[in-house]
């Protein structure tokens, strides 16, 4: 530790005192630190532990070290389950679909955004795109219930009188996935732009500039200048998405799901809230979770060794 901080130029290398006083200099910025370091060890190195219920029939009257011992039966369990391939199906797709037509909404926004020139049109724009990322679940399926409810719904109601019948969007299977996506989209979009404006805001000024100067238009000044500017944050982030590939997020899922659409809607998070919460098979319900983290990893992994195989410098 001392040769390494002794190579970094910046740690004084003279008298005793020089360096306890940069050591006390920097105290603060440690201490700055110390919050995000305690709560990564305690909420997520510490409960790494619970894993081991994954290879055990976990009863919580005895506890984890006393727990039976079953090895990768639970393992083997999940991909002899019936519905294992439907899971499989329906995560994928969900998770596709964020990946493929949610993640560019941000960028495609913050691109449209920076191109306003008129400062207090751009940011009421803005402020009314970050407003839905405050807005519940509960109550953005609660209001698209209310609007497109079959029998009374304001929009059904119109496109009854103007006849052009009536959109079954919780009664349909078809319509979950589009809904489930516009819902997304409508919540995050705004919020999510806000890295990407952050990073076009820092782009040398004197490029767009120079680009003018050459007679190029805003869509080459665009393609040539700010999508170069903010490739590494595109691809650090798509990395860090890949992580949560197969996190549909349980409680969007959850209300969108009825009788009628479950066979469309059914993914491991809703099947681990039924067999790890209702049924109580928590050793079953660990092993999804990490089935769906081992997914994440590989993909990070993978996508990482690619951008740094095409010069980017990925996450690590």
């Amino acid at each position: 530790m001392r040769n390494a901080l002794a190579a970094d130029r910046s740690y004084p290398t003279g008298t005793r005192k020089e360096r306890k006083l940069w050591k006390a200099a920097h105290l603060p910025f440690y201490l700055m630190i110390l919050p995000g370091f305690l709560y990564f060890i305690v909420f997520k190195y510490v409960p790494m532990f619970g894993l081991l219920i994954s290879f055990q029939r976990y009863d919580p009257f005895v506890g984890i070290l006393d727990s039976p011992w079953v090895g990768l039966d639970n393992f083997r369990r999940l991909f002899s389950e019936q519905d294992f391939p439907l899971l499989l199906k329906n995560t994928f797709t969900f998770a596709l679909l964020d990946i493929c037509l949610f993640f560019p909404a941000p960028i495609v926004l913050a691109l449209l955004l920076n191109e306003v020139r008129l400062k207090p049109f751009r940011n009421a724009v803005q402020t009314i795109l970050y407003a839905p990322h405050f807005i519940s679940w509960v109550v953005i399926v609660s209001l698209t219930m209310t609007l497109f409810n079959s029998q009374d719904g304001i929009v059904n109601q119109w496109l009854s009188s103007a006849g052009l019948g009536t959109i079954d969007l919780f009664t349909k299977p078809e319509w979950l996935k589009p809904m489930w996506l516009l819902q997304n989209i409508w919540q995050g979009v705004g919020w999510g732009s806000i890295l990407y404006l952050a990073t076009i805001a820092s782009i040398d000024p004197a490029l767009y500039e120079a680009a003018k100067s050459d007679g190029a238009g805003r869509f080459r000044q665009i393609w040539h200048i700010t999508l170069p500017g903010i490739r590494y944050v595109i691809v650090v982030l798509f990395i860090l998405r890949l992580g949560n590939f197969m996190e549909i997020g349980f409680e969007h899922i959850f209300l969108l799901q009825n009788p009628l659409n479950v066979e469309a809607s059914d993914v491991f998070d809703t099947f681990v809230y039924r067999t790890g919460i209702l049924q109580r098979d928590y050793s079953y319900s660990a092993v999804v979770g990490l089935f769906k983290s081992l997914v994440g990893l590989v993909l990070v992994l993978g996508a990482n060794k690619l951008a740094r195989k095409f010069g980017e410098e990925g996450v690590y």
